[in-house]
């Protein structure tokens, strides 16, 4: 069925409630198996009708924030989703206390208990209010990104829309650019201040009732961390730290001489990789999803089957248009086993990163669609983010339908981005840890560490003052995991060094590759990450040597790489 086609019906929650209601006491009086599973699968399919419709209102208000039908049903949902959360809860509660607990684990996976025991230590009914209202304010970030015009050489553009510009290959211009978005940031900074606070105290409140304390432990298990601790999340920021940062700021350094420019760079420098500009696609938003096809048809039948249900159905909305949310995502919409694609084309390299890496999402998604139940589809975040880095770097073998004449630019600036990214995403990881710690910083005070950190994390940003948003340690309100998502973050950076393993392989063998990749993909989320990649043969991120190795590999193949002819 097309995206156009799916209807959305908000439905009554009263009902929803007394639904779920009877079927989890139903399911405590089952006296056979046959007769639990039949409750479980129900359960399974409640979820995904409510899960579905909750979706499609965000999918549509994400396309246009400015829609009054589809904001108000966001609003329904903010207010619906902790009120039903405690129903919800109360089944997690039955299916973990269930007397046919061990027939339920062998056929559906007892990950199913692992998960629900962490879920449980998420919510309680005394904690409704401040859902609802972080809901509200999430939704307000939101709309404030969306709501972007920024002036800029006599037009106005979006956030998104201006980006070409920010990696422009006239100096002037491209400073000029930079100035242009951070003054809109300035000029909305108190907006911002205020609704980060309030999320912060919100959390933190949220944490205290729970008996956390604070909110690092409760955001722990929101992200459904399951085999994993805050301990090895900061040996692996020291590890990147220790080898990462170092071969990071070494790229850094080449690139200032082939710009000409003197080392650390301003922002506005660093984001040009070439003299002569940075990669850019070739063709129109069709050519790039032609070019994508292609490239699906070419990797594997299921690949190819994937794409083309993707294209047939609508269910990708890629450019870049008035009152449209920024970023991209994918998300999984149960009821017609299909995922769907939110982008915002803008003539950068980042398109065709988008046709790879929420494609990469979305064929995790259809290849499991049929596990039961839904939550056994995806993996914990971490486990998701390597369908869709590592499905980037399988890519590199249709670089010229992508990229044409910019192909080598490209492959250098791909692996070169993906290296010093990793500090970054751990750089934001680390500020979140120091922001729930002390929940009670002034917004200048939380400015401050961010702006500390860089100097940790990303020496190679001169903080000059040039650009004030970015200089006096402001650009992490750009982020928007920080304010949707806490914690979130190093779970790419987790996942990028996973990618890194699959791009060596490719480099050798890239059937042997693929096979690999298959082998971590098949199993959908019904294990834990670091069971995930021991299944299929990889080693873990968290093993100091697999980034150490990562790393070394990938500068080796940088250093030697031919930019002959490329200014």
């Amino acid at each position: 069925m097309k995206f156009s086609q799916m209807k959305y019906n908000r439905p009554d929650i009263e009902q929803a409630k007394k639904e779920i209601i009877g079927l989890t006491e139903a399911f405590e009086k089952a006296e056979s198996y046959d007769k639990a599973k039949e409750l479980f699968i129900a359960v399974d399919r409640f979820e995904r009708s409510i899960d579905t419709q909750a979706t499609l209102a965000s999918i549509r208000h994400s396309i246009d924030t400015r829609d009054e039908f589809y904001d108000d049903e966001v609003q329904f949902w903010n207010n619906a989703g902790p009120e039903l959360a405690e129903y919800l809860q109360n089944w997690k509660a039955a299916l973990l206390k269930s007397k046919f607990r061990k027939e339920l684990a062998e056929e559906f996976g007892e990950i199913i208990f692992t998960n629900a025991e962490i879920e449980l230590k998420t919510f309680s009914p005394e904690i409704i209010p401040e859902l609802q209202k972080e809901n509200d304010l999430v939704q307000q970030y939101h709309k404030l990104l969306a709501s972007a015009q920024i002036p800029f050489e006599g037009k106005t553009y979006t956030l998104s829309q201006l980006s070409p510009f920010k990696n422009c290959a006239d100096d002037d211009r491209r400073l000029a650019a930079w100035k242009a978005e951070g003054q809109w940031y300035k000029d909305h900074q108190a907006e911002y201040d205020a609704i980060y606070d309030e999320l912060t105290h919100l959390r933190d409140t949220m944490g205290k009732k729970l008996g956390y304390g604070g909110y690092t432990q409760l955001g722990y298990y929101r992200m459904g961390r399951n085999c994993y601790t805050k301990a090895d999340v900061e040996k692996f920021r020291e590890a990147v730290r220790k080898y990462l940062v170092p071969v990071a700021d070494g790229i850094y350094r080449e690139q200032a001489k082939r710009l000409g420019k003197e080392y650390p760079m301003s922002f506005a420098d660093n984001a040009l990789m070439f003299r002569s500009g940075n990669p850019k696609p070739q063709g129109s938003a069709d050519d790039i999803l032609a070019a994508g096809k292609k490239f699906y048809d070419e990797l594997s039948p299921e690949t190819s089957e994937f794409f083309r249900m993707m294209l047939d159905n609508e269910l990708m909305d890629v450019l870049s248009t008035e009152g449209k949310d920024g970023g991209g995502y994918c998300t999984s919409l149960y009821d017609y086993d299909v995922p769907f694609i939110f982008a915002n084309f803008n003539g950068t390299q980042g398109d065709v990163e988008v046709v790879t890496h929420e494609a990469g999402h979305a064929f995790a998604d259809w290849y499991n669609r049929k596990r039961i139940p839904k939550e056994t589809i995806w993996p914990s975040m971490e486990g998701c983010e390597v369908h869709s880095m590592s499905m980037e770097f399988f890519a590199w073998k249709n670089v010229e339908d992508f990229f044409g004449k910019d192909s080598r630019k490209f492959l250098y600036s791909h692996l070169a981005g993906a290296l010093t990214f990793i500090p970054y995403g751990t750089m934001v990881d680390h500020f979140q840890h120091l922001v729930y710690e002390k929940p009670d910083m002034t917004p200048r005070e939380r400015h401050d560490a961010w702006k500390e950190l860089l100097g940790v994390y990303m020496p190679w940003m001169k903080l000059d003052g040039e650009i004030p948003f970015y200089s006096e340690g402001e650009g992490w309100q750009r982020q928007s995991h920080i304010y949707s998502t806490p914690f979130y973050y190093i779970d790419y950076c987790l996942a990028q060094t996973v990618s890194l393993e699959f791009w060596a392989m490719i480099q050798d063998d890239v059937d042997n590759a693929w096979k690999h990749y298959i082998a971590y993909t098949e199993q959908g989320g019904s294990r834990v990450f670091t069971e995930l990649l021991k299944n299929a043969g990889l080693e873990s991120p968290f093993d100091e040597n697999t980034l150490k190795s990562v790393c070394h590999k990938a500068n080796d193949w940088l250093n030697n790489f031919d930019l002959t002819g490329i200014e």
